[in-house]
Formats: C-alpha cells, structure tokens, sequence
C-alpha cells in the first residue's frame, strides 16, 4: 500500500548461501520515486518467508505484511523475498 506521501515500505528476506549464520529481515522505506529513504533490520530464527512472518510478529506486531511473498534470486545466486508492508492503526 502506498501511503498519503507516496512511501512505500517493503520487507525483504534472504537464504544464507554463504552460512554466515546471519537470518535476518530488512524493511525499507521508499519515497514516491522508488528511492530508498530508510531501513531497519532485526533477527529471523530461521529464514526465508516463515521465519520473516515469525519475526516481524515477534518484533514489530503492528506492522502487517499486504502482500504475498514474491521470490528472486540474486546476481550471486542467493534466494531472495519481497512483499509490501504497512502499519495497522
């Protein structure tokens, strides 16, 4: 969903093909031309969508995913998922 302003906020996880041990979600903040303005990241027990979903519940319980997860892989080859987010209120 795209806010009043025109941001946009996108949840991204990864697949740890290098096993770095590091599962994590990033969100980032987009302004109304697609640029990246900001972004967070915490911890994922495990990765991939499911440990994202738990994570985000986990961390940040207002923070609601509005779309499914889309998968890509990387130039290196790592997997990788988006799906938009919103805050609930």
């Amino acid at each position: 969903m795209t806010a009043p302003d025109g941001r946009t906020m996108l949840l991204t996880c990864y697949r740890d093909i290098r096993d770095y041990g590091w599962h994590h979600v990033d969100l980032f903040l987009h302004d109304r031309d697609g640029r990246e303005v900001n972004w967070v990241h915490w911890p994922a027990a495990e990765e991939g969508p499911d440990g994202a979903d738990a994570a985000c519940a986990a961390v940040e319980p207002d923070l609601r995913r509005t779309t499914e997860w889309r998968h890509g892989i990387r130039a290196d080859g790592s997997d990788y998922w988006t799906a938009a987010a919103e805050w609930d209120g």
